[in-house]
């Protein structure tokens, strides 16, 4: 997608702080990280969000869990870490690309969801 920021990451022409690569994945610190270690995972082919993911993206999805315990081991989240995908508006998914959040860090992660008032 020729306007994507993610797409345009991984094809090189935005810079990026690389932390992984293979041919089905990308992984790079976020550059506005919340937590001490802070990666986002994308797959190389453009996926808008989880929810338009299909049978034929089950090797990418697979790969992304697979390897994001590595990459938050090699980055300072030796203890354990959060996986976080979000999808489309109520998600909270800022740019349309799918993308795994890793975070975590020496301390816990904190709560996970907060009670909607």
């Amino acid at each position: 997608m020729s306007d994507c920021i993610f797409c345009k990451i991984v094809a090189g022409e935005i810079p990026s702080k690389k932390v992984f690569e293979d041919d089905l994945v990308y992984a790079f610190h976020d550059i506005h990280p919340l937590r001490p270690t802070h990666i986002l995972l994308i797959p190389k082919r453009h996926i808008t969000s989880l929810a338009h993911v299909g049978v034929e993206d089950e090797p990418v999805l697979g790969r992304m869990l697979a390897v994001a315990h590595e990459i938050a081991a090699k980055n300072g989240s030796v203890d354990g870490f959060r996986a976080i995908i979000n999808t489309g508006r109520i998600g909270g998914q800022e740019v349309p690309h799918l993308h795994l959040h890793i975070v975590g860090g020496g301390q816990p992660v904190g709560p996970m969801l907060t009670k909607v008032q």
